[in-house]
C-alpha cells in the first residue's frame, strides 16, 4: 500500500494555478478542433507531406512527434494511439515504441503532477463513484494495480491518471508502473503503424474505384483505428493485464501462517 504523504500548506491560488492553466489549454485545443487532426484520415490526408518532411529533416521530425506525444497525453486529448501508429509510419516501430513510451510517461507524469498538487487525495474520489472505485484498487495494491491498468487498453488512459493523482500515489510508483505497462501497446500500435502503407493504398485504391463507379458523395473515405485493431491483439493485452494481478491475488488467498 502506498501512504499518502500530506501536501505542505500553500495559498489556494497556487494549488489551483497549474491546473486552471491546464484546463485552459484544454478547452483551447478541443475549441481549435486540434483532436480532429488525430485521426488515420487526416493522416492519410497528409501523408505525402509527413513523410517528405521526415525524410529531410528526420531529428527534428521526431523530436516534434515526442513534443506533441508529450502534450496530447498531458491535456489528455484523445487519439494517442493514432499518434503511435502514424509515428510508426514515419519511423519504424522500434524508434517509435522508444519515444512513445517516454513522451506517453512524461506527459502522464506531468498531468499526475498538476492534478495531484491541486487536489490532494479525496476531493474527486469522493464526488465521482468510478475513480473512487479505482482509487480502492490503487490504496491495497498500488503498483499491481495500476499496472494492470495500463496493461488493458480498455481504461481511458486520462481517468487512470486522475484516479491514480487522488488516490495519492507515489510519483515513482506511478512513473514505473505507467512506463512498463504502456510498453506492449505502445509497440504493438508501432508495429501496426509501420506497415500502414500497404492499407492506405489499398484503401484508396478502393476508395478511387467507388468513386468512378458510385460518385465522391457516396464513397466517404473511412479508415479507424479499430479496423486495424484484431480481437486477437486485445485478448493478449487483456492476459498481460491479468498476469500483472496475479501478485495481488496469490497475497490475498495465501492461507495465514
Amino acid at each position: 500500500m502506498d501512504p499518502v504523504a500530506p501536501l505542505p500548506a500553500q495559498p489556494a491560488w497556487r494549488r489551483f494555478a497549474a491546473p486552471a492553466a491546464l484546463l485552459l489549454l484544454m478547452a483551447a485545443g478541443y475549441v481549435l478542433g486540434l483532436h480532429k487532426y488525430l485521426t488515420l484520415e487526416a493522416i492519410a490526408e497528409h501523408r505525402a507531406a509527413l513523410e517528405t518532411f521526415t525524410q529531410q529533416n528526420w531529428l527534428l521530425a521526431l523530436l516534434l512527434f515526442m513534443g506533441v506525444y508529450v502534450a496530447a497525453v498531458a491535456l489528455s486529448v484523445p487519439g494517442a494511439s493514432v499518434l503511435t501508429v502514424a509515428g510508426g509510419l514515419l519511423f519504424g516501430w522500434f524508434v517509435t515504441g522508444i519515444s512513445v513510451v517516454f513522451s506517453a510517461t512524461l506527459g502522464a507524469t506531468l498531468f499526475f503532477l498538476v492534478l495531484q498538487t491541486a487536489v490532494g487525495s479525496s476531493l474527486v474520489s469522493k464526488t465521482n463513484p468510478k475513480i473512487a472505485a479505482v482509487c480502492e484498487g490503487f490504496a491495497r495494491d498500488a503498483f499491481n494495480y495500476l499496472l494492470f491498468l495500463r496493461l488493458v487498453p480498455a481504461f481511458p488512459f486520462w481517468l487512470v491518471n486522475i484516479a491514480a493523482a487522488v488516490a495519492g500515489m507515489r510519483l515513482r510508483t506511478f512513473t514505473l508502473a505507467t512506463a512498463i505497462g504502456i510498453i506492449p501497446a505502445t509497440f504493438a500500435f508501432a508495429y501496426v503503424g509501420e506497415g500502414l502503407d500497404s492499407v492506405l493504398d489499398a484503401q484508396n485504391a478502393a476508395h478511387a474505384a467507388c468513386v468512378v463507379e458510385k460518385g465522391e458523395h457516396a464513397c466517404p473515405f473511412d479508415l479507424s483505428l479499430s479496423s486495424l485493431v484484431t480481437a486477437e491483439l486485445l485478448i493478449a493485452f487483456a492476459a498481460l493485464g491479468v498476469l500483472a494481478l496475479v501478485p495481488v491475488a496469490l497475497r490475498r488467498w495465501r492461507p495465514p501462517a
